[in-house]
């Protein structure tokens, strides 16, 4: 491995804690010029991963991913050392009906966000849409499915009100995990031990934009027909 991907590996690992497979960096470094500075490398490296899907991209060694038994409800708890990168591929607003999320989504259609009972215009800027945070705020808390390298998906609860979670952000978008506590399969989140780095999948987002409002309006559906 040549010392310019040692380098920007390092980079991209602290503070961050990526750590892209060798086939990724190689894969990488073969379209950049070998005269680019290492910053400018590591920005344009950090804005593809965070683009890309994290199965394909970072390493599955077992201390950067979720343990296999994460699920397991019979562990009361234990700590998620880190720095272990999830990406999310779900999020729903516990504090709302599912008529409630519907608005909210329909209302980040049409641009609007919410500022406690008053609704107001949000412009999203291309460094949000990219960001994957235009969020607003003013519910949660927010349960989050959340994949790691290898896959796995798990539940994640946010304890305390954590800037960038919201219905707002992009599936896809890019965190990570230190010192995360898992009780009984469910990973607590909060703003000590969640870092939001941002990013989005496209293709995700796009069929999660356009099936996650059907899906809400079919639950209530057969609720109110089994209600």
């Amino acid at each position: 491995m040549s010392s310019q991907i040692l380098q920007l590996a390092a980079q991209l690992a602290n503070p961050r804690g990526l750590h892209p497979t060798q086939q990724w960096l190689t894969a990488f470094m073969s379209t950049q010029k070998t005269t680019t500075p290492i910053p400018a490398l590591t920005q344009t490296a950090l804005f593809r991963l965070l683009s890309s899907d994290i199965t394909t991209s970072l390493s599955t060694d077992a201390v950067y991913c979720l343990p296999a038994n994460v699920h397991d409800v019979n562990i009361k708890e234990r700590r998620l050392q880190g720095p272990i990168v999830v990406q999310l591929v779900d999020i729903e607003d516990m504090s709302k009906s599912r008529w409630e999320q519907v608005e909210a989504i329909e209302a980040l259609e049409r641009g609007e966000g919410t500022k406690g009972r008053e609704i107001i215009r949000v412009t999203a800027t291309d460094e949000d849409d990219e960001s994957g945070t235009n969020v607003s705020k003013g519910g949660g808390p927010h349960k989050l499915s959340l994949q790691d390298s290898r896959g796995t998906i798990v539940y994640g609860m946010e304890l305390k009100d954590i800037q960038g979670v919201g219905l707002g952000m992009s599936i896809g978008c890019k965190m990570v995990l230190r010192n995360a506590a898992v009780a009984r399969g469910m990973v607590l989140m909060e703003p000590a031990n969640t870092t939001i780095l941002g990013g989005k999948i496209e293709a995700l987002h796009k069929a999660w934009k356009e099936n996650r409002k059907t899906e809400l309006k079919a639950a209530i559906e057969a609720s109110e027909r089994n209600g």
